[in-house]
């Protein structure tokens, strides 16, 4: 069965981490939280049966978070799903009543498989230690649990020991998301930004820990020819169609754009025999590399 369409609200930009990588950029400048009125409004005008994913910079941050997710739930919003760094839900009563008001999944962030490298990348001392409290408070929770980790410069290698220790805190779904290299993660571009081809014999590994572990292992953004023998990881074809409502309030169908306009092919694609379901890679990624390290599946 295929999954209903998704709608990602972001509920402001507000953020108790400042990561080398954010996407986001300086938005918590401009917008920290939205009216709880604008955020009702929003929701009301978007299309439904959907599921919803709350998102910002860091909702759990929103004074109001417990009052929008009940009044999704009421409009019949399902599954409702909480994109986090998790650092407070290491506050088991948070979460406790993040999920009595309808939150029923989920999406922690960790970014290393020790406090160095993941604090360092968020720019955040101590975050390490209350993402990974609240990943085990989730999964203790019984809510779904599908952590995200974005793959940097700094974190390639660690990919397997990650995987692991996402393994100990008993995470069953994990996604490693390849950097889009945009707002901050543009500014610290060479910093922040790994080759892929760097990242192929990490992923391998990673993939033989998540299987021994029982943990079902997903790849974003990272181009066919670079999962060789793994393609199963690729997980665009299964991603739902996605509505995002950013600051401006404009209902932008996220998933046309991601494959239009975020992501890019390039001479080489064009006799890969996995050119119709491989997205490419993000369109500024060759920008800067070029594409001689794109070589065509047969």
């Amino acid at each position: 069965m295929k999954p209903l369409p998704r709608v990602d609200l972001k509920v402001g930009f507000a953020c108790n981490n400042r990561c080398l990588f954010c996407a986001q950029g300086e938005k918590r400048s401009g917008c920290g939280a939205l009216p709880f009125p604008e955020l009702l409004r929003r929701l009301a005008a978007c299309p439904r049966p959907a599921g919803l994913v709350l998102t910002g910079g860091e909702p759990t941050l929103y004074t109001s978070l417990l009052a929008l997710v009940a009044a999704a739930r009421r409009m019949g919003f399902s599954p409702i799903q909480l994109q986090t760094n998790g650092r407070l839900l290491s506050y088991r009563d948070r979460l406790a009543a993040l999920m009595a008001a309808g939150v029923e999944e989920v999406s922690p962030s960790l970014h290393g498989s020790r406090a160095a490298l993941h604090d360092g990348l968020t720019r955040a001392p101590g975050s390490f230690d209350e993402s990974v409290a609240g990943i085990a408070n989730a999964v203790a929770s019984g809510a779904s649990v599908v952590t995200n980790s974005v793959v940097t410069r700094q974190n390639g290698a660690d990919l397997p020991s990650l995987v692991r220790l996402l393994a100990s805190l008993g995470v069953r779904r994990a996604q490693l998301a390849f950097v889009h290299p945009v707002g901050t993660a543009e500014t610290h571009f060479d910093e922040v930004v790994p080759r892929l081809p760097d990242l192929v014999a990490p992923l391998r590994a990673a993939r033989e820990v998540a299987r021994a572990a029982g943990v079902t292992l997903v790849t974003e953004a990272m181009p066919l020819c670079f999962l060789r023998g793994m393609e199963e990881l690729a997980v665009e074809e299964i991603i739902p169609r996605t509505t995002v409502v950013d600051l401006d309030g404009q209902a932008a169908d996220y998933s046309s754009w991601r494959v239009a306009e975020g992501k890019a092919h390039g001479p080489p694609c064009e006799c890969c025999t996995a050119r119709t379901r491989c997205e490419g890679p993000w369109r500024e990624y060759p920008d800067r590399f070029g594409w001689d390290e794109f070589v065509p599946l047969d």
